[in-house]
């Protein structure tokens, strides 16, 4: 029977105690070494058996890098200019076209990622440059709760471990650390995976290609029309 690595299990203890300092993006990382196979299997075939995501991930798309100037030129009420404005919005500029990629080949050059398959490698690395995006379209902010619950509504849609992580350490750290947090949290949670599971799959899809469309006509033809609801407090502690 899979069990957790008790190794694995000390950096898995830091981020449930303490998320901001030890980040799940760092633990996602960890886990690989020490992985059960037949888990990371079955998160495989989780992919490639989806008759949306499988023929997306086979297919390895990345988009270049966005530009801010062809983002601040999409027409009003577009999908770009509702990126366009996120990013500015939350002060993001700098991080565009950047960031994971260098921690995930700073990793993969340390041996530390062997054992993570090239479609699972795909899923994060196209996940980063399609998440803000994903806040444009699902209307999540990047208040923590925000955070949160896009995490989960990708969840809903894609079984990842990355996501997953995300629950396992805050639903620890909020029983066992700060139970303040056990309300905005659950239902941040409660309603990511509500809104995720009624919308149809955003997980991969080329968005960067339709910039030009209408935001609204996209968000109908994905259920997102709906607007989450409030979550109340901040999960910060």
């Amino acid at each position: 029977m899979p069990m957790i690595d008790p190794n694995f299990a000390k950096y898995l203890l830091c981020s449930m105690n303490d998320y901001d300092e030890y980040g799940v993006h760092l633990l996602f990382n960890d886990w690989w070494e020490t992985a059960p196979d037949d888990v990371i299997e079955k998160y495989v075939q989780a992919v490639e058996q989806h008759p949306e995501q499988g023929p997306l991930a086979a297919e390895g798309w990345y988009a270049e890098p966005p530009e801010l100037p062809r983002l601040a030129a999409c027409a009003p009420g577009s999908l770009g200019e509702g990126y366009y404005r996120f990013v500015v919005d939350n002060g993001l500029e700098a991080r565009l076209g950047a960031g994971y990629r260098e921690l995930h080949e700073a990793k993969m050059a340390l041996g530390k990622l062997e054992r993570m398959p090239s479609l699972l490698q795909y899923k994060v690395l196209r996940g980063y440059q399609t998440h803000d995006l994903h806040h444009v379209l699902t209307g999540y902010d990047v208040t923590p709760e925000g955070e949160l619950a896009l995490q989960v509504f990708g969840l809903a849609q894609m079984s990842y471990p990355y996501a997953a992580m995300w629950v396992a350490v805050v639903t620890a750290h909020m029983t066992l650390v700060n139970p303040d947090l056990i309300g905005p949290a659950m239902n941040a949670i409660c309603d990511g995976w509500a809104y995720g599971k009624r919308a149809r799959n955003i997980q991969l899809v080329k968005f960067e290609s339709q910039l030009d469309r209408p935001l609204r006509e996209v968000q109908a033809e994905y259920g997102l029309l709906d607007r989450p609801t409030q979550m109340g407090l901040a999960l910060a502690a």
